[in-house]
């Protein structure tokens, strides 16, 4: 069983301080690049606000509150610099830092009730640029934009009379964003597996590669296990330890590397690129772009994911952001989500014994 967690270390303000401004000039491109839908009356604030729903757990993450970090390295296939110009897919291999996680906002639920698994990475090249990004184990985003994607937080919300979202509430959303019910069919029905190594992570945001020829392409990613799949059945989630993700993960590190092929899929003509709650034909050109490995774990209140902020914005030479509306959002949120935490943890309200996992909504 897991132990209580430790008190977290104490850290210099100097490179939160700077950690902080860094943070704050990318909310202010964030902001002018989504002035459309703040201007229509939603902010990052809010959205954030209504993640917290009331009960923010001081100096943790937001959302998938609950991980581990990890550590390991990218190495690039043949084939990786057609697709970019990117540093990270010409250099032998590129260190990660990177954070396993599940779905919600409780810093100590239960692995077995957490149907969203995720993977964040950051990937710092010998010149010194960074790729970061952050993936889930579902294959689509459940709407199309940051205002229904509220709508979906504030319809899910637990009614405090039955302790369940309100049917009502949710009917409404459904009627309003129909590409959620989508989103809801693969919830229900798609296996769980029974580990972070063999779950598919997918990157449901575009981005544009520029290769060095000039050649530009609309792409999204995704990390394939090579480990076989496996289902958790509903007799295992009753039986599974709190922290068996994490326990589980630690035994197949203890015999090797874990690792991913991380796959491009290229856009074809016609396809959604600003639209995440859209998948892509499964015919679309798909190339093993390299290797993810992870070789080792460390908790996230001293790991070296704790004061990372996985801003899937932040990209190198190469990359760039598509229009999706939903990838602005989450770089805004995940900026308003580190302040406070970093304000929380900088004014003594993150208490001591919590072992906060200081960083960002990611």
């Amino acid at each position: 069983m897991s132990q209580p967690p430790a008190p977290p270390p104490k850290r210099s303000a100097v490179p939160a301080l700077a950690g902080i401004a860094a943070i704050v000039a990318v909310l202010a491109v964030a902001f002018a690049w989504v002035g459309g839908w703040f201007g229509r009356g939603l902010t990052p604030q809010q959205m954030t606000d209504t993640i917290e729903a009331g009960k923010p757990h001081p100096g943790f993450r937001r959302a998938h509150t609950k991980g581990v970090c990890v550590a390991g390295a990218f190495t690039p296939s043949a084939q990786a610099p057609q697709l970019s110009k990117a540093r990270v897919f010409t250099q032998p291999s590129t260190p990660i830092l990177g954070r396993l996680s599940i779905g919600g906002g409780d810093p100590h639920g239960a692995d077995s009730q957490a149907r969203v698994r995720s993977v964040a990475l950051l990937l710092k090249t010998d010149d010194g640029q960074e790729w970061r990004t952050a993936m889930n184990s579902f294959p689509f985003f459940v709407v199309a934009t940051p205002q229904g994607f509220q709508s979906q937080n504030l319809a899910s919300a637990p009614d405090p009379a039955t302790g369940k979202p309100d049917p009502a509430k949710m009917a409404a959303f459904l009627a309003q964003y129909p590409e959620a019910k989508k989103f809801l069919a693969w919830a229900k029905s798609a296996p769980w597996s029974n580990s972070w190594a063999n779950t598919q992570f997918n990157g449901v945001n575009s981005f544009w590669f520029t290769n060095a020829q000039g050649e530009r392409h609309a792409v999204r990613w995704s990390l394939r296990p090579q480990a076989p799949f496996e289902a958790l059945s509903e007799a295992q989630r009753a039986q599974s330890d709190a922290d068996f993700l994490s326990e589980e993960f630690d035994t197949r590190l203890a015999k090797g590397p874990v690792k991913w092929d991380l796959v491009v899929t290229e856009a074809g003509d016609g396809d959604p690129i600003d639209d995440p709650s859209q998948p892509w034909p499964d015919d679309r050109t798909q190339v093993v772009a390299g290797t993810v490995s992870f070789t080792a774990t460390s908790p996230q209140d001293t790991g070296a994911c704790r004061d990372i902020n996985y801003d899937p914005t932040v990209l190198p030479d190469g990359m760039a952001p598509s229009k999706d509306p939903i990838l602005a959002a989450r770089s805004a949120v995940y900026s308003v989500s580190f302040n406070r935490r970093e304000h929380e943890i900088g004014t003594g309200q993150a208490p001591e014994a919590t072992g906060a996992a200081k960083g960002d909504a990611k």
